[in-house]
């Protein structure tokens, strides 16, 4: 500030004149009331008659300079007065000026005395004399106070630059610059000077990068009437940046005027004041209290108030305050200064600008917290870190004098050549540490040099010292203060003797402390944990106390460990407690005294919240109170587990508002990692032991193996970010364990790092984890990573990587430049990119030079820079040179098609060049084939351009074709989006015809006119290679040209396509098209749809027709055609012999497609077709159309599909149909909306003689099938209208008219009983074959009894089918052959008594029925009683079965006992599960009685009442499959079977596990001397019931001893038995246990058994022991006597080929066989050849098992040959084999000629080409069953057993499970359905059907079955 100036001294005139400009400005921005206030002070005859203020701005100006100029120039009194009532009146003026101003304008004593009465203005509230001793007071407190505090900072820095090393200059501290998030233009800011003169430009730029830097200076100028934020790392500096900042502005210098006050506040000292405090308070308490009393406080603070934009705030260290800011939103309400506030409260009110808006305000504070400060700061800056330049300027300043110099220069070599101690030295506050711990390491055994050197030094410190105080300008340096010991000890001192001077000659080992020699730099620690116990032992080892003494103990000084255990200890609870600051009670005096001497502790001075000053201590950085902490950890057993655990977690780079405010820096992780190396153990047990612990080395151990536990978790862990992952490599290296390293890489094959700050020991950690990755591998992708080039130099320390990425635009050529250098150190890099980056030409060149020393590189990524094409031809020379690369991508690098064409040009000398893409130069891709080595198994292709969305001229387009032309043959030329013009286009199409391509060129968007479609059309013709062409002009443009391949092809075999759609061709176009194509005759393919043609284009192209000799389609839907165009169409339909199919819809607006075949000589036999689909068809239309289409010759099958016919339309129809001679079929589905229309065209049955099936459903599918010649008999279905009676008079009258019907089909046609009685009694008048079906008509059971009556009223009916459950159902079965058998049906109708006793009627007056069949009626059993007791019989007898779920056990017992009691006709009965099975014949005796798995086991008494009124019984079998007969059951049948002597037959199964009922069974069986056939399965036989039981063999006729189980002796004695059985003739021993004598024994009773027809040994074989084989054909040879054979059952013998060639031998012999089984035989396809031709003399062969084998396609040939010739067949099964598609061709010419085959199973067959197979069953009239299931059988297979199941009348089951059928072959199968009405189920279960869809299939016909069951 300038001093003030005496009275006397300055002429008050010439201080005007000086600062009239100033004052020009401050005058126009006052009110106009002041403006003519100081102008009525000019007198009136200088001024005019003036006495309004002015009414413009030139007025305005005017006054002003007028008033100006006058006092310049009055005498000296009038100009003081003038000066003072500016003073007094205006606001805003700058300090410095306004006391210039009072200075030379006041006199004490004057109170304007001089002044004329027109000087003041007479209504002034106050008079100017009032005025000036208020504010001239104000003024000199407020200079006093400024001045205070000026002395102050001065003072404050004096104390602190005495221990500086270097000089702090602001100008060359730098910062980066960062945008403040949420700032705002504040309206309440109040103008300061700078903003009303030059002022500073502000620079703006992201965070971290290089052209956002400059000097702290510079960012502080912009800086005034703003909220700004410093921020910065601990230790970087920034208070003492602040204090310096406050020591120029005391000496007048650097950015702040001298005439603002500065106010520097501590966060650290705010947190001591809790209660609520003034701005005053704030100020006068805890800043600088003023020597003025309270008048002059009230002055300061109204100045203040009044002016605060001349107060200049500084709020130092945010991050240790322990309250948080609060940002108000919206309006902001100015607070009172007067009203105490809460001190977080008065500084947001700074921030908020609702205390002293306008004032300036610096806040600093760690970038982590700058998130708090956001939306109230305008500016942000962060502190940059040193640089190794900085960092040895500063060891050369710290070990200073030249006799030191050389140590210093070994210090800072070693500083900079370890990354951690590099690392540390970017902060000044731990560049000084280092310093230290180096000097100690340095200087052991050199006291007296270090003596020396150390009173040279201090000479040159005091020296410099005064130097400074002369110039009283602090000479320009580096240094800072740490950010650790705001106040006290700094981070930079000059006091270094002190320091030094007390250092012990020792270095700290990490081990055992013990004293070493002085290092190098393998000796320098390897860890951070390790450099921190260094740097404590350095410390500890420098006591002042110590200097000069010898090395005998000192005991008043206590140990190492103790100080360092109880310094651990304070560090962890200050970490606890978030506490940084500790009083002398928290800390022994003998561990402060040292920790201060030693410098490890830092005194600060506070101020309490009485005033009072007081010291608090910290250590001497933040970083060493963690590492303290960490050491506690680790070392006591007071910090558990789970408070480590809570502590140990991740730091990220990142900032966000969620973080926890902390005031450490968030290392201690990685203390406890370094900890936990086991480098450190040793020094961490001698701190365990001295902490009192009792565990020693094993608790330390555990507590290191926990910590290596988490960081494994960590390892492990997928969903860290990339700065969690760069810290996880920090703490990995710490802990120098390679394992964790390797699970780092292993679980992350790419290191991802984005938008990080990078320094060289990062990439040292990175380089400790990827080192452990080996071959396998590893790669490192920096995206927006601000990496420093130092960093280059530590990478190649990173081995195995193969894959390099650098992502951001701040790497350039200079670090490309540096990369190269690099690269070649990378021997396994398989991929680069460089992309997103700076990169130009130059640094391209750089990295081409690198690439040609990395063969093994094969990927490239250098897109998005600034190539250009220089750049990109540097990178394609070096193509040739790389020979596995595979791709390279070099797009948006400002190139132009210079570059494309040079790449091109590339593969004629780089012949491996795969593909090249370009899109608009945006996107260059270069892919390669890879090495011929690598990939010597595949073909190589043609390369392939693509050159997307350029913009090519003639001359271009001329330069690409002759590249093109020299390049060799490309399979694909991609040209599109190029928006080409003609010339463009016809220079394209000259050069075409010498490309070498392949397969096709594509250039969308570059043809837009029919112009240039004619152009290119010429291309079929003038190039014969062109296959085809294909053009679209409508948007998207689109064209292609396809190729033949380079492959020469027959001319029959030439097809050409021309595509012409969507180009909007008018008619007269096509002559232009037609020029262009010439005399081609070759085209196949014509396509013109979407165009502008009309019946006129549609005339022409019908006439070019015989031009077009081999043209196969032509599409002209979407021209615009109408119902004249569909007669043309008609018409040509007629007249040309080559056009058989015209597709046309919505009445040819939409599709028409004309569709021929090859011209052939009997061309008129060729089927046409003439669709017409969704139009709507006017009788008049319907007419002309038909008589057009009466001139067709050839077969015509004509389809109205979906087009609505009105009565009137279907009877000109009708009129016309008899005379189209040539129509097979009218498809008329979706067609009829009424049933009177459907009526009128079932009529066709009369009209025309020709129709063979009418196939009407209401709008669904439709169909009249017609003959060339007269229908000898006609189907006719008709379902889903509405018959009401009208309607069912006008049917049946047609019906009574028409030809005899094989199908009638009534079903859902809403009949209800009284229609199907109606429809019932004309029956007898109505000539049908086959059946009629009335299911889903709504019938009652009344309407059930009328359909049931017509077996006794016509004579033809041969049964009926009826249910009335959920599928409704309802058939009448004919025949034409009289007196057949009868049949009734009921199911599911829950009929009543009296439809029982109806029933009964029916069947007694119906002699013919012999089937009875009543299933699940809920029929009561007395109602069943009385309809057995109505029954009668014929002599025929008749057969009647009756199933509910009630009977079994007594109740079945119960019911036959009734039975037999009611009805005497009873023939045989039988109870089957739930089944009752009645067999009535007249007259007649009981003779046969069953009963099946009916839980009868206890109801034996009941049966033996039945049993004995049965004496003439010839059949007994009592089963129970799942039950045991029991002793019980046994002693019964041998009591019954006494009074039964005509028994004949006995059958007995059970689950037994009792001898005993067998030893029974057998001794009854010896007393029922008239049993010929014997069955006892699954028994257990003893030896005592097998030697009975051999008694009764001799006179038995049939055995079955199947599933029974034995004893070896049983089973010997039973199989020699069967010897004595000469007159057997059924033998089954199924699943028995047989040893290889028995087998031998069983072959020797065959050859004695010549009587036996049927054998089954199913299942004998396994258990026949090793010579089994030998077994196998003993009994086969044994069987050659067997002449009589007509069914054998071999199955599961496994006798494979040899036992096969046996068989082969037999079977000529058993020329009666009917059945013959060998499944699961290992039957080869060979073994299976000879077999199937040696049946072929079994002429009356019905069944033929061969399923579970190996047949394949040469078996399946042989029954081709065979199975034709025998021609008994019924059932054929050669299920899981591995038959193939040969094999299923062979099968389905076998399966054609067997007319009796009733069962087909092809399961697993091991081919899905099955279309053949299905469709041959159509030659197989009786065919029931057919199962094609695990085949993997697609939609084709199931559409042709859709078109063969009406051809197959008995087909009741098919299986398609676990296939490939979608809803496209179900919904066949549905329709199929519907003309199928005996078909029971088709199973469909896993196939590829939707749940959704197979509801909706199951709803339309509850046949499909899509479960497993």
């Amino acid at each position: 500030m300038d001093k003030e100036l005496d009275p006397d001294d300055e002429n008050v005139n010439s201080v005007l004149a000086q600062e009239s400009s100033e004052l020009f400005h401050i005058l126009h921005s006052q009110l106009p009331t002041v403006i003519m206030k100081l102008y009525q002070m000019v007198p009136s005859d200088a001024r005019g008659n003036v006495s309004h203020p002015p009414s413009s701005a030139a007025a305005v100006t005017e006054h002003i300079k007028a008033m100006l100029a006058y006092f310049t120039v009055a005498n000296a009194s009038d100009c003081r007065n003038f000066l003072q009532s500016v003073c007094m009146l205006c606001e805003n003026i700058p300090m410095h000026l306004e006391s210039r101003l009072m200075s030379v304008a006041w006199y004490p004593n004057n109170v304007c005395e001089t002044c004329s009465p027109t000087v003041m203005d007479e209504k002034s509230s106050s008079p100017p004399s009032e005025q000036q001793l208020i504010k001239r007071p104000r003024i000199d407190h407020w200079q006093e106070y400024i001045a205070a505090v000026m002395s102050l900072r001065l003072r404050r820095w004096e104390g602190l630059s005495e221990r500086l090393v270097g000089k702090v200059q602001l100008e060359n501290v730098w910062v980066s610059l960062r945008m403040a998030k949420g700032g705002r233009d504040r309206p309440d800011q109040t103008p300061g000077s700078a903003d009303r003169g030059s002022r500073t430009s502000e620079l703006d730029g992201d965070y971290g990068s290089l052209e956002s830097r400059m000097t702290l200076e510079t960012f502080l100028q912009g800086c005034t009437g703003k909220v700004t934020v410093l921020v910065g790392q601990a230790g970087s500096g920034k208070t003492l940046l602040m204090s310096c900042l406050g020591q120029q502005w005391a000496l007048r210098l650097g950015p702040i005027p001298s005439s603002y006050l500065f106010v520097l506040l501590e966060f650290r000292q705010l947190n001591l004041l809790s209660r609520p405090l003034s701005l005053s308070e704030l100020l006068f308490r805890h800043h600088l209290p003023p020597k003025a009393g309270d008048d002059g406080k009230r002055a300061i603070v109204d100045y203040l108030l009044s002016n605060p934009e001349q107060s200049y705030w500084v709020l130092d260290g945010y991050d240790e305050f322990h309250s948080k800011l609060t940002r108000q939103e919206g309006q902001r309400e100015l607070l009172d200064p007067e009203n105490p506030l809460p001190v977080a409260d008065l500084i947001s009110g700074l921030l908020n600008r609702q205390l002293l808006p306008g004032c300036t305000v610096v806040v600093t504070s760690r970038v982590r917290d700058v998130t708090d400060l956001e939306g109230v700061s305008d500016k942000v800056g962060q502190l940059l870190g040193w640089g190794r330049h900085e960092i040895k300027e500063y060891v050369h300043n710290f070990f200073g004098v030249k006799a030191n110099r050389a140590l210093g220069v070994r210090a800072a070599d070693l500083l900079l050549s370890h990354q951690h101690l590099l690392a540390m030295s970017s902060l000044p506050a731990l560049c000084n540490i280092c310093c230290i711990c180096l000097e100690h390491l340095l200087q052991e055994g050199r006291p007296t040099e270090r003596t020396q050197i150390l009173e040279e030094r201090r000479s040159e410190t005091r020296r410099q010292v005064r130097e400074e105080e002369e110039e009283k300008v602090q000479i320009p340096g580096r240094g800072r203060e740490g950010e650790g010991s705001r106040g006290g000890s700094l981070a930079q001192r000059v006091d270094q003797d002190r320091r030094r001077g007390s250092s012990e000659n020792v270095m700290m080992d990490v081990t055992n402390f013990s004293a070493q020699e002085p290092p190098t730099q393998a000796q320098i620690p390897s860890t951070l944990a390790q450099v921190y116990l260094t740097v404590l032992g350095s410390f500890l080892s420098r006591d002042p106390e110590k200097r000069g003494r010898n090395d005998t103990a000192d005991t008043t000084r206590p140990p190492q460990s103790v100080v360092l255990c109880e310094l651990s200890q304070l560090a962890w609870k200050g970490l606890e407690s978030s506490k940084v600051l500790f009083t002398e009670e928290d800390v022994s005096q003998d561990v402060l005294k040292l920790s201060i001497r030693t410098g490890l502790f830092s005194k600060v001075e506070l101020r309490r919240e009485d005033g009072m000053l007081f010291y608090s201590y910290c250590f001497i950085h933040l970083t060493v109170q963690e590492f303290l902490a960490a050491l506690r950890i680790m070392t006591s057993q007071d910090v558990s587990d789970t408070q480590l655990k809570k502590r140990f977690s991740l730091k990220t780079r990142w900032t966000t508002k969620s973080d926890q405010r902390t005031v450490f820096t968030d290392s201690l992780h990685l203390y406890v990692c370094g900890l936990a190396s086991l480098h450190c153990t040793p020094a961490l047990v001698q701190l365990a032991r001295t902490s009192g612990g009792t565990g020693g080395q094993s608790w330390v151990r555990k507590r290191q193996v926990f910590v290596l536990k988490l960081l494994k978790n960590l390892c492990n862990s997928n969903t860290l970010t990339g700065p969690k992952i760069l810290e996880l490599c920090h703490c990995v290296q710490e802990s120098q364990d390679l394992e964790l390293a390797q699970q780092v890489v292993g679980t992350r094959p790419t290191l991802e790092l984005r938008n990080i700050w990078l320094l060289p020991n990062d990439i040292d950690a990175l380089a400790f984890v990827v080192n452990s990755a080996g071959d396998s591998g590893i790669g490192l992708d920096f995206g927006a990573c601000s990496m420093e080039l130092e960093c280059l130099d530590v990478l190649p320390r990173c081995q195995y990587i193969h894959f390099l990425c650098f992502r951001s635009r701040k790497y350039g050529d200079k670090f490309a430049e540096k990369l190269s250098s690099i690269l070649p150190k990378f021997t396994t890099l398989r991929k680069l990119e460089f992309c997103g980056a700076s990169l130009t030409a130059t640094g391209a060149a750089s990295l081409a030079s690198a690439l040609q020393n990395c063969p093994g590189i094969t990927e490239i990524n250098l897109s998005d820079n600034n190539l250009k094409d220089e750049g990109i031809k540097h990178i394609a020379d070096v193509f040739s040179k790389l020979p596995r690369l595979v791709s390279v991508m070099l797009g948006r690098n400002n190139s132009s098609l210079n570059a494309v064409d040079y790449l091109i040009g590339k593969m004629a000398s780089c012949l491996n060049i795969q593909h090249i893409n370009a899109d608009g130069l945006k996107e260059v891709e270069v892919m390669f084939y890879q090495h011929p080595e690598l990939n010597a198994h595949k073909a190589k292709s043609e390369p392939t351009v693509s050159l997307l969305n350029q913009k090519w001229s003639k001359p271009e387009m001329q330069k690409l074709a002759e590249s093109l032309t020299c390049c060799p043959a490309l399979s694909v030329l991609d040209l599109s989006g190029g928006q080409w013009d003609v010339e463009t286009l016809r220079a394209f199409t000259q050069f075409l015809p010498k490309f070498n391509i392949t397969k096709k060129i594509i250039v969308n968007d570059s043809c837009s006119s029919v112009e240039g479609l004619v152009i290119l059309t010429a291309l079929l013709s003038d190039c014969p290679a062109v296959m085809e062409l294909r053009i679209r002009l409508q948007d998207p443009v689109q064209v292609s040209v396809v190729f033949s391949g380079g492959r020469e092809k027959a001319a029959d075999e030439i097809c050409k396509t021309l595509c012409l759609s969507c180009c909007g061709l008018l008619p007269a176009d096509l002559t232009r098209v037609w020029r262009s194509l010439g005399t081609s005759s070759d085209l196949t393919l014509l396509d013109l749809s979407s165009n502008r043609l009309g019946n006129k284009g549609l005339r022409k192209l019908l006439v070019a027709l015989p031009r077009l000799r081999s043209i196969q389609e032509i599409n002209v839907s979407y021209n615009r055609i109408n119902m004249e165009g569909v007669l043309m169409l008609a018409g040509a339909l007629c007249s040309h012999n080559s056009l058989t199919q015209i597709h046309i819809s919505d009445g040819g607006r939409e599709q028409v497609t004309l569709k021929f075949c090859s011209d052939k000589s009997d061309d008129k036999q060729q089927p046409k077709m003439f669709r017409l689909k969704s139009s709507s068809l006017l009788p008049p239309n319907v007419t002309a159309l038909c008589k057009r289409l009466v001139q067709c010759r050839s077969h015509l099958e004509l389809d109205l599909s979906h087009s609505p016919l009105t009565d009137d339309a279907v009877r000109n129809l009708l009129k016309v149909l008899p005379k189209i001679t040539s129509l097979q079929r009218l498809n008329v589905s979706h067609c009829l909306t009424s049933t009177t229309a459907a009526l009128t065209m079932l009529s066709c049955l009369t009209v025309s003689q020709r129709v063979t099936s009418v196939e009407l459903r209401h709008q669904t599918e439709s169909f009249i099938h017609v003959d060339s010649v007269k229908a000898e008999q006609a189907n006719c279905r008709l379902t889903h209208f509405s018959l009401d009676g009208d309607n069912l008079e006008r049917l049946l009258e047609i019906l009574q008219q028409g030809p005899q019907l094989s199908e009638l089909d009534l079903s859902s046609n809403q009949l209800k009983d009284e229609g199907v009685k109606h429809l019932l009694d004309s029956l007898p008048n109505l000539r049908i074959t086959s059946y009629v079906n009335l299911s889903n008509n709504s019938l009652s059971q009344q309407g059930l009894l009328d359909v049931a009556s017509t077996l006794c009223t016509c004579n033809d009916v041969t049964g009926v089918e009826v249910s009335l459950g959920a599928e409704e159902r309802c058939l009448i079965w004919y025949t034409q052959e009289g007196g057949c058998a009868k049949t009734l049906s009921v199911r599911e109708s829950s009929l009543q008594r009296g439809h029982l006793v109806r029933l009964a009627e029916i069947v007694s007056a119906c002699p013919s029925l012999t089937k009875l069949e009543l299933k699940n009626n809920l029929l009561q059993s007395d109602w069943i009683r009385d309809f057995v007791k109505l029954l009668s019989s014929s002599p025929r007898g008749v057969s009647v079965s009756i199933e509910e779920c009630w009977i079994r056990s007594e109740e079945a017992v119960s019911l036959v006992s009734l039975c037999l009691d009611l009805n005497s006709n009873i023939h045989a009965i039988r109870v089957h599960h739930s089944t009752l099975h009645l067999s009535l014949m007249k007259p007649a005796e009981l003779s046969s009685f069953s009963l099946v798995d009916c839980s009868v086991e206890n109801q034996l008494e009941s049966l033996r009442s039945i049993i004995q009124r049965c004496p003439l019984l010839t059949e007994l079998e009592l089963v129970f499959t799942h039950n045991s007969l029991g002793v019980e059951g046994a002693e019964f049948l041998c009591s019954v079977l006494p009074s039964l002597p005509h028994l004949t037959s006995l059958s007995i199964g059970s689950k037994e596990s009792c001898v005993t009922v067998a030893e029974k069974l057998s001794e009854a069986l010896l007393q029922a001397a008239a049993i010929q056939c014997f069955s006892l399965s699954g028994h257990v036989i003893s030896d005592t019931a097998a030697q009975i039981m051999t008694r009764v063999f001799p006179r038995l006729r049939s055995l079955d001893l199947c599933h029974c189980v034995w004893s070896a002796a049983a089973g010997l004695q039973l199989v020699e038995g069967l010897a004595e059985c000469v007159s057997l003739e059924h033998l089954c021993l199924d699943s028995v246990q047989l040893n290889e004598e028995n087998s031998m024994y069983l072959a020797q009773a065959l050859r004695n058994i010549s009587s036996i027809c049927s054998l089954k040994l199913n299942k004998i074989a396994t258990a026949m022991g090793p010579s089994g084989d030998t077994s196998v054909l003993e009994l086969l040879t044994a069987m050659e006597g067997l002449t009589r054979m007509e069914e054998i059952e071999l199955g599961g013998w496994r006798m494979a080929d040899g036992g096969i060639e046996q068989l082969t031998r037999l079977l000529p012999v058993w020329m009666e066989l009917r059945t013959i089984s060998l499944s699961k035989n290992l039957i080869s396809d060979q073994s299976g050849d000879k077999l199937v031709e040696a049946l072929n003399s079994c002429s009356h062969l019905q069944k033929l098992h061969l399923s579970s084998n190996s047949l394949g396609d040469l078996t399946a040939a042989r029954m081709a040959l065979v199975l034709p010739s025998l021609t008994h067949i019924t059932e054929l099964d050669i299920s899981e084999n591995c038959i193939g598609y040969e094999g299923s061709v062979s099968l389905s010419r076998a399966i054609m000629c067997m007319k009796n085959l009733t069962k087909l199973y092809l399961t697993s067959v091991g081919t899905s080409e099955l279309s053949a197979v299905a469709a041959s069953l159509a030659h197989c009239p009786l065919i029931q069953d057919v199962g094609l299931g695990w085949n993997n059988c697609d939609d084709k297979v199931a559409v042709e057993l859709a078109n063969v199941m009406s051809h197959c009348r008995k087909l009741t089951r098919i299986d398609l499970e676990s296939n490939s059928v979608s809803v496209v072959g179900a919904e066949a199968l549905v329709r199929a359905l519907q003309s199928c009405p005996a078909l029971q189920l088709i199973r469909l279960w896993r196939n590829q059907i939707s749940s959704s869809d197979t509801h909706m299939l199951s709803l339309r016909d509850g046949r499909l079955n899509f479960s497993p069951t």
